[in-house]
């Protein structure tokens, strides 16, 4: 069970909020005594609204097909779940922020956003 929600702020694009956010949240223990907790970063990217999406347009039109006549716009994403180890709620968002501007995000042309939970279990 979740002990704290952080949220990680995207490069570019509006701030993010939810429960917890921007809170320090003390880790839980390890029983290997190293005070390092378990995260889990949610971490979702999506395209930027000034680039073309193809695969949303593809779903967008695969949908009115089937008769849903109501959808108007459909923006396709990635979704990845990352596990990892620190000593704090700050240190597992820095660390989910750098994965996502270094690899899991194309910031030319993506936004992401990581909202980094605490599951207190070992790696």
């Amino acid at each position: 069970m979740p002990v704290g929600v952080l949220v990680v702020q995207p490069r570019s694009g509006p701030l993010m909020t939810g429960k917890g956010a921007k809170q320090e949240v003390s880790p839980v223990s390890d029983s290997d005594g190293s005070g390092e907790a378990t995260w889990l970063a949610h971490v979702y990217v999506t395209l930027k609204p000034v680039v073309n999406d193809p695969q949303g347009l593809a779903i967008a039109d695969g949908l009115h097909t089937m008769g849903y006549a109501t959808v108007e716009d459909v923006r396709a994403g990635k979704y990845l779940q990352v596990r990892l180890r620190a000593a704090s709620g700050a240190e597992a968002q820095r660390l989910a922020e750098e994965m996502s501007d270094r690899l899991l995000a194309n910031t030319v042309i993506e936004n992401y956003r990581c909202v980094v939970e605490e599951i207190g279990s070992k790696v």
